[in-house]
Order: C-alpha cells, then structure tokens, then sequence
C-alpha cells in the first residue's frame, strides 16, 4: 500500500531481492522496475520531485569507486559497462528513449524512498516517460522524468496500490511527520506496519502538503479510521 512505512529487509523481502542499489531494471525478470531515491540533505545524487510530489525527477547512477580509478563524482555516468552491455542507466535510458519515439508504452517502475537510515517510504509505481542527459559540474548525469500512474492505468499485476495524485505526500512532510511522531503510531504507539495517515481526509478537503494533517497510524488503526474525520 502506497505511504506505508517499511524497514529495509521488509522491502528487500517484498521485491526478494537484497536491495544494493538505487536502479533496478526489471528486477528478476519481472515486469517492472524498481528505483530508491532519497530527498534528504545527504543524498549522493539530486532527486527531486514536483507537482506536489506527482512527477520524480530521477538521477541516473555513478560508476562503482574503486581504488586506482578516478572519484566516480569527476567522470560522465555511464551508459555502457567495460564489456560494451548497458548499465542500469543504459536500460533505463533505452526503454525511455523507446516511449519517447513511440515504439512502446512507458516502462512501469515501483518508488521507495528512504526517510531515515533503514527506514523507506512505499511510493507506488510510477510510469518512466522521458530521459535525457545534462551537465553537472563538468560532467555528464542522467535524468529520468516518472509520473505517478493515474487511475486506470496499467500496473504490474493488478496491484491498486498507488495513491490519488492528490493524495500524494511531499517528502519534507513525510520526514517531519516521522520525526514528531517519533516512528510510532499516533493512537497506540505501535511500531509495526506504519502508514501515513490524513487527519481529515482528502476526500473531505484534507491537505497533503502540511505535517499539521498527515500523522502515522499502524496498520489496524489506519483501517479502522478510513475517510472518517476524528
């Protein structure tokens, strides 16, 4: 479910897979693509999102460091490994680049984003619509532009977990929601199966946009309340 909050083995155990890093074309052979961003001040690359969270604005990935090779911070991301194959920013740039010339529909990618060390945020899937290149402090980076699957459209398995793009909650609340309710639920205190949660509901004129109406409730609680205003 789109908002829960899960620790990092719970997510690696979600996707079954050990999560060790960031761009994840296809995971396993599946149908779609997994991504971890991060929006907090440490974050080694510039993620960022926009129309409130609707649209993620993804940076591709560095080479590996390895000792005796340049600071992977100094060199062009790569597109293609040693041996000539596609990196993980190759394969997500190249099904991309496919959509763009209208060869095949968007490339469907599921978000997690970290909010604390071993703590994520599920977003939801995204649909991968466009990718480009730039310069960034004398260096070529990958950019990948994801809009949040809209109602209707085709995700992996039938899955209904991604939210209302109204519903959508903006990272700086969701870590300073995290901090104040000191990763516990608002009603019991429970640690376990975390979502957030809007105060007054969207459906009932609630906001997404600020700490004062988004609190955590565990899993019971959160089904228990729904649409209802407390």
């Amino acid at each position: 479910m789109a908002n829960e909050i899960i620790s990092y083995l719970e997510m690696c155990q979600r996707e079954n897979a050990s999560l060790q890093r960031g761009m994840n074309f296809r995971l396993g052979g599946r149908d779609y693509s997994v991504i971890l961003m991060s929006l907090r001040p440490n974050a080694p690359y510039a993620d960022r999102v926009e129309d409130d969270g609707k649209t993620i604005i993804y940076e591709g990935h560095d080479n590996p460091r390895r000792q005796g090779q340049p600071d992977p911070k100094t060199v062009d991301q790569p597109e293609f490994t040693p041996s000539g194959g596609l990196t993980e920013n190759g394969k997500f740039h190249k099904v991309a680049q496919d959509h763009m010339s209208g060869n095949c529909p968007p490339d469907i990618v599921r978000v997690y984003e970290k909010i604390k060390a071993g703590i994520w945020s599920y977003n939801g899937f995204f649909r991968l619509i466009d990718s480009w290149t730039e310069e960034s402090e004398g260096r070529k980076v990958f950019k990948f532009k994801l809009e949040l699957t809209s109602d209707g459209a085709p995700i992996p398995n039938n899955e209904i977990d991604t939210p209302n793009p109204g519903r959508v909650i903006p990272a700086s609340v969701k870590i300073e929601v995290y901090k104040r309710d000191q990763g516990m639920c608002a009603k019991c205190g429970s640690t376990e199966n975390l979502h957030f949660d809007h105060i007054v509901p969207y459906s009932k004129g609630g906001s997404s946009t600020t700490a004062e109406n988004i609190q955590l409730l565990c899993g019971r609680h959160n089904l228990e309340k729904r649409d209802k205003v407390e």
